[in-house]
């Protein structure tokens, strides 16, 4: 099954599925549940200090998905059950940032479809 990205302010919707949190931050103006979601994986988010460089220049986009995709080697195994689950039923990871393109939820669902092919 395809893993989704959505951004939190999005309204939610049955095809949605299982939604997960990817951000370490609770999104701004948003209730529980107004969110509606099933996991908040926050330690898989971005470190502070990772996350506050690439904001400072988003050029920087290519290094930071290095350097993140690093980071989430450590949350592995978590990681490694939430793609099985991808597997078996509708996962839409859901974020905060605005650049739909360029934030820690692409790199996070790229890691997951890494792990469901090995």
């Amino acid at each position: 099954m395809p893993i989704i990205l959505k951004r939190v302010y999005e309204k939610p919707t049955p095809s949605d599925g299982y939604r997960v949190l990817v951000d370490r931050l609770w999104p701004r103006g948003i209730s529980k549940d107004t969110a509606r979601l099933d996991q908040w994986i926050k330690e898989a988010a971005p470190s502070d200090d990772l996350r506050r460089w690439f904001h400072e220049d988003s050029s920087r986009w290519s290094e930071f998905r290095k350097r993140y995709l690093s980071e989430l080697k450590v949350h592995r195994a978590e990681l490694q059950q939430l793609a099985q689950q991808s597997k078996r039923k509708h996962i839409t990871l859901v974020y905060s940032a605005s650049d739909e393109q360029h934030n820690n939820a692409v790199v996070v669902k790229q890691y997951l479809e890494m792990l469901c092919s090995h």
